[in-house]
């Protein structure tokens, strides 16, 4: 289903710096009218108010908090466009002893807030005619490194929830994408250690726009993710978005 983010309302997780300000940018530049910031801290979003204008609509939205994004999925009710940006990252190995208490951390933003985000904003996606729902994902959802295991490992439950909303939405009309980018030149790409191969986020904003206008399901925007998503491409279409069933 293709998707034209331009003259429509968006609503952004994490919009307040790295990719997320990058995806707010590029969304601007194709036309879209009014874009939700959703950030912990709404003063966060004030760079993005001063260069934008009322173009720009902070509003509180915390993944580990399931209370702030009902309550964004009330106040946002115009969206027809959800962009799931916000995820954390802890550098944990399997055998690393806080193991356990990384994938938590991870596990409660990156996989049970995409849940959330889903079920609060479903049913307003389809109110306004089914829209889009976009996820971003890692190429980590796809192959484990395991200096980031945890982190992996989370994105990876995260990539097959996706695959599910991606079913599960198509009857009400909403289009879903996965984005899997590789390393960013983000915080948390600086945090990983990644920044010599790191990209600029910009490639992550733009990559979603063309995405969602060629109707595609997975989009792939940086120079390791096209490597991975080209030798993936086969799997995806034959596999993840065919119409099998359980039985």
């Amino acid at each position: 289903m293709s998707y034209d983010v331009r003259d429509k309302t968006v609503l952004v997780t994490g919009a307040n710096r790295g990719i997320g300000k990058a995806i707010v940018e590029s969304l601007l530049k194709h036309g879209a009218a009014k874009i939700y910031a959703a950030v912990r801290n709404v003063a966060s979003a004030a760079a993005l108010t001063e260069a934008h204008g009322d173009k720009i609509v902070p509003i509180e939205l915390d993944l580990t908090k399931p209370d702030t994004i009902k309550a964004a999925a009330s106040s946002a009710s115009d969206v027809s466009l959800v962009i799931n940006n916000a995820g954390v990252l802890r550098t944990s190995t399997a055998l690393s002893e806080d193991a356990i208490e990384a994938l938590q951390f991870e596990m409660e933003t990156n996989v049970y807030g995409l849940i959330h985000i889903a079920q609060a904003f479903a049913p307003v996606l389809k109110a306004n005619g089914g829209g889009a729902f976009v996820q971003l994902n890692s190429v980590v959802s796809m192959k484990c490194f395991p200096q980031f295991t945890t982190y992996c490992a989370s994105k990876a439950a995260a990539y097959s929830v996706t695959q599910a909303l991606s079913t599960l939405l198509k009857e009400q009309g909403t289009a879903v994408l996965s984005v899997h980018p590789g390393p960013i030149l983000t915080d948390m790409g600086h945090d990983a250690e990644l920044t010599e191969i790191a990209e600029p986020p910009e490639l992550v904003g733009e990559e979603i726009v063309a995405a969602l206008k060629a109707g595609a399901a997975h989009a792939y925007p940086d120079s390791m993710a096209k490597q991975i998503g080209a030798a993936y491409q086969s799997f995806a279409e034959n596999v993840v978005e065919a119409d099998m069933s359980e039985g």
